[in-house]
């Protein structure tokens, strides 16, 4: 039996996507922002962990994009989670990291390919124990609003 190899995918470029722009946008500011590195110890921003990625670790998750348009003007709203994974021991690493996650992108100054961004928000978030009983799974959810360019 031959199994034909799974294509390449190529990259993608932001301006085709409010949502793809924004969250390549908020990754790179996430990866540089010094006290979200220090709780990680690193740049440990995922779309897909690696496997055997080394906790804690933060990913870029569910994206929903909603028409937002004026009879005049182009526009969307974004609704965003991105999800902070801990196995510290307890839920302390996970809130830490959540309220980290969130003073790095709330109303932050994001440049956008091909879109400019209105409005970031972060609205809620929380913090769960997983299945297994050891990992300590954030959410943070943000809204935002952009614009063509």
């Amino acid at each position: 039996m031959r199994i034909d190899p799974i294509p390449t995918i190529p990259p993608f470029d932001p301006a085709l996507s409010p949502a793809l722009a924004l969250r390549h946008a908020m990754s790179l500011r996430l990866s540089t922002d010094p006290p979200l590195l220090a709780l990680l110890g690193g740049p440990q921003i995922h779309d897909v962990p690696p496997p055997g990625a080394a906790f804690p670790f933060v990913t870029l998750g569910e994206a929903v994009v909603a028409d937002w348009s004026t009879a005049t003007e182009g526009g969307s709203e974004l609704s965003l989670t991105l999800h902070v994974w801990s196995r510290a021991g307890g839920r302390a690493e996970a809130f830490a990291l959540t309220a980290a996650v969130q003073q790095a992108l709330h109303d932050a100054p994001l440049a956008l390919a091909g879109h400019r961004l209105a409005n970031l928000r972060a609205t809620t978030a929380e913090v769960r124990r997983e299945a297994d009983g050891r990992t300590f799974h954030g959410l943070v959810r943000l809204r935002a609003v952009t614009e063509p360019a």
